[in-house]
This record gives structure tokens, C-alpha cells and sequence, in this order.
């Protein structure tokens, strides 16, 4: 005997539910895939007579795919292919929890394929634009302090940004230059911390009056004290506009993000010699296709290869 139907809306609730408590995803992957997934459904609202499971059929995607394709951001920039993708994968994830978790009726998520990506271009820092960076913070008060640390932290461990904003105190080891760190699906890796990385962050925590628990902490507005200066953390768009103001600073030409000195982390050492399976493990990619996406721009060997053995170079 079929179930009887349950309104979609209710089941994304509970799905993302599901993803909290059964899968453990980080909020910022459930705050995505709510956003994803009611873009879906009130789109589905208005588009359909009826906004029940077995309703979703592949005529329904292909119109919801284009929907998506002519959608513009806030900003009137078109929503891009990659970002178009996001949303299926959301989706997908969606009505696979429907079949598998809950047997509830509806299309197979197997049948909705992802958009075709062109080669992904990674931006990425020199030698001398990451000296430049890193200099640029005025290290005589403490905001500077900060922002060098910060920089210098970035730059050494290839986090991700909400790794970094996410960081106490206790636990980076200063004296080993090492520390775990939790990241996408809840992965505990180790990263490490160069000495002159070491040396910024003891130099601003020198510098800090407090006993908080964030190690990264704001400086702007009131001081709260509540949850042990949990409210003092620096935020990931803190972070972002930190970033932004020293690129801009230095003239780098390039525009230039927290993620930005994470790709700039993997080339460097793929350029020094680092074999791809070691640098995976430290970024955190679960996947060495992730990682590869370095390669063509950090195989040192290439041009050697090109100027002893092609005919013309002789």
C-alpha cells in the first residue's frame, strides 16, 4: 500500500534534519543546501499544480534547470554554470534521502545529470606578490599584529576560511607548529605552521589584553565577555574584507580572497617538489581530482622536458 503523500516542504525540513543529526554536516553546508533546496521549492510552488514528491518528474527539472540558467544575483550577474550545479547537487542529495531514507516515490536522482564544467582556472600568488602581501599590514598596533598573523596563518596552512575563523586558542601548539583542524564533512586533518607563521601569531597573542577563547578576535565595536569572547571571534566576511584591503593595498593585480592564499599554499608547494597525494591530504580534498586541479599550472618539469627534446630548441 503507498504511503500517502507528504507536502515537499515538510521533507526539506526534515531532510536538513537528517543532514544535522544522521550525517553531522557543519551548519554552513546546511544553511547552503536550505537555501538551494527552497530556491527548488518555491520555484516548484509556482510552476507546478501540485508540489508533491511524485510530482518531480524530468520535465520538471529540464524547466527548472532553465530557470536556473536565466536567473541573475542580486547584483544582476547571471548565476554561473557552477553555481547552477550547486543547486542540482542539492537536489539530487534531496531526492535520494526521499527514496532511500523515507521510500517515498519520486524520480531518481541517478537520471539528473550535472551541468558539463569547463577547466576550472585557479588564481594563485608568486613568490613575490605573497612577500608583498604579507608585508603589508602595519605590525606597530595590535590591528596590524592581527592581520599579519593572520596572513602569515593563511598562507602556511592553506585553511579554508571558516577553518581559521573557527580557531581557539588552545588548540594551535605553537611548540610543535601543528594542530588539527575539522573541515568539509566533518574531516579531522593536521596542519602545520611555518616558523615565521609561528612567530606573528605569538607576537599578537603578546599583544592581547584578554583571555578569549577565539584566536582570531575583533577589535571594532563593544566588548562582550559573554561565552568566554565567544562574541569577539572574527566572522569569515571579516576575514574576506582583511584579505581584500592588503591585495588592494600592495597593488596586487589580481583580485584576491582568503581562498586565493589556499591555492597560493598548494602551488607553492607542488612547485617545491611535493608529490599531489601529500598536498591532498593537507588541503582536506577528499577527492585527488580536487588536488589535480593544480597540476597544470605547478609541473615544474614541463618546460625542461620542452627545451632539451624539441627539435627546435637544438
Amino acid at each position: 500500500m503507498q504511503k500517502p503523500s507528504v507536502n515537499i516542504n515538510l521533507l526539506i525540513t526534515e531532510f536538513l534534519e537528517y543532514m544535522e543529526i544522521e550525517k553531522g554536516c557543519s551548519p554552513l553546508t546546511i544553511r547552503a543546501y536550505k537555501h538551494y533546496l527552497e530556491r527548488f521549492y518555491n520555484w516548484f510552488s509556482e510552476n507546478s499544480p501540485a508540489t508533491k514528491p511524485e510530482d518531480i518528474n524530468l520535465d520538471l527539472i529540464r524547466r527548472y534547470r532553465l530557470y536556473l540558467a536565466h536567473l541573475h544575483n542580486w547584483n544582476g550577474a547571471q548565476l554561473k554554470r557552477v553555481s547552477q550545479n550547486y543547486h542540482i547537487v542539492a537536489l539530487r542529495s534531496f531526492l535520494r534521502y526521499l527514496l532511500v531514507q523515507r521510500d517515498i516515490l519520486t524520480l531518481s536522482p541517478a537520471k539528473i545529470e550535472l551541468s558539463k564544467l569547463g577547466s576550472r582556472s585557479v588564481n594563485f600568488l608568486d613568490p613575490e606578490q605573497i612577500e608583498r602581501l604579507l608585508n603589508s599590514p602595519q605590525i606597530s598596533n595590535k590591528i596590524g599584529l592581527r592581520d599579519k598573523a593572520i596572513l602569515e596563518t593563511l598562507f602556511s596552512t592553506g585553511l579554508r576560511v571558516s577553518e581559521l575563523v573557527g580557531l581557539n586558542r588552545d588548540q594551535v601548539d605553537l611548540k610543535r607548529q601543528e594542530f588539527g583542524v575539522k573541515g568539509k564533512g566533518n574531516k579531522i586533518r593536521v596542519v602545520f605552521l611555518s616558523n615565521s607563521a609561528v612567530q606573528w601569531i605569538k607576537r599578537y597573542l603578546q599583544s592581547r589584553q584578554d583571555h578569549f577563547k577565539p584566536l582570531f578576535i575583533r577589535y571594532s565595536g563593544s566588548v562582550n565577555t559573554e561565552r568566554n569572547g565567544e562574541k569577539m571571534r572574527l566572522t569569515a566576511r571579516s576575514i574576506q574584507k582583511i584579505v581584500i584591503k592588503y591585495a588592494k593595498r600592495c597593488g596586487l593585480p589580481i583580485k584576491v580572497s582568503p581562498h586565493t592564499l589556499r591555492h597560493s599554499f598548494a602551488t607553492d608547494l607542488l612547485i617545491s617538489g611535493a608529490d599531489i597525494r601529500s598536498v591532498q591530504e593537507i588541503l582536506g580534498h577528499e577527492s585527488i581530482g580536487t588536488t589535480q586541479i593544480y597540476t597544470h599550472v605547478t609541473n615544474r618539469h614541463l618546460k625542461e622536458v620542452y627545451m632539451a627534446f624539441h627539435s627546435r630548441n637544438k
